[in-house]
């Protein structure tokens, strides 16, 4: 199974970029977004919401994994109720299977599962303990 990127990643790392590197005239960008810019364009064309990473160019590839080592590694907010038997943690929204083999999924498996937790929003780091969270 091939690993992917959600647009809405993508979107963070082209506007993470533009903001670390601005255009100096107001058209030019960097070339870490326009490598991205690249791919989200791919996504456009073809509709969808998400993009194989073996698609990326080494460019694109290494700007999005730039922008993926500033953000949380983690969705723990230290509040695991896998502990106590749950097969979902009420505290961040991960599986039992998730929290055990977190340190070995790659960045790109990460992502699916953050993406997933935060589309459903019902794990307490959104809503009970919010404060605990820094993005």
């Amino acid at each position: 199974m091939s690993s992917t990127i959600h647009v809405t990643d993508l979107e963070a790392a082209i506007n993470w970029w533009r903001e670390r590197s601005p255009s100096p005239d107001g058209i030019s960008a960097a070339p870490e977004v326009r490598a991205l810019a690249t791919a989200y364009a791919l996504l456009a064309w073809n509709r969808a919401t998400e993009l194989d990473v073996d698609s990326l160019s080494d460019e694109a590839l290494d700007a999005w994994l730039a922008w993926y080592t500033t953000t949380p590694d983690s969705p723990c907010i230290a509040i695991c109720s896998t502990a106590q038997g749950d097969p979902i943690c009420k505290g961040c929204g991960r599986t039992f299977d998730e929290v055990q083999h977190w340190p070995g999924l790659d960045p790109f498996e990460k992502r699916v599962v953050w993406h997933r937790i935060v589309q459903e929003g019902t794990a307490w780091r959104f809503n009970r303990y919010a404060e605990r969270v820094t993005r």
